[in-house]
């Protein structure tokens, strides 16, 4: 849907607001935008609070799960990265430019749809 890139000095929580802004701009009937425990800070709920269609869903991680546990949803985000894995400029971070890693995402985005639209 949005990619944003930024340094790895900056937090998930504070990208948030880049995120959603960019999302809600592209697609205003959006709803519900589901995220890990990262994202559970008052930075992202001011961010959210701000479009009042939107809302977050933290998708949490219970204290008692030892080892490996299927968390709902979650797994959408871990195939998607898994997906990106597969293109060797994507596979490591190589890059020194934000711009030419979201290039790169894009045309990552593009295979994966060339390759759905092909069967």
């Amino acid at each position: 849907m949005r990619v944003v890139v930024h340094s790895a000095g900056v937090q998930d929580r504070d990208g948030a607001a880049l995120v959603f802004d960019k999302i809600h701009a592209s697609f205003p009937w959006l709803e519900l935008v589901w995220a890990d425990s990262g994202y559970n800070a008052h930075q992202v709920d001011a961010t959210v609070a701000k479009v009042p269609a939107l809302r977050i869903e933290i998708v949490k991680r219970s204290d008692g799960m030892k080892g490996f546990v299927l968390l709902p949803r979650r797994w959408v985000v871990e195939r998607t990265f898994s997906w990106f894995g597969r293109n060797r400029r994507l596979a490591k971070d190589w890059e020194n430019l934000a711009e030419t890693v979201r290039a790169f995402v894009a045309l990552a985005c593009i295979q994966i749809a060339l390759r759905r639209l092909a069967r």
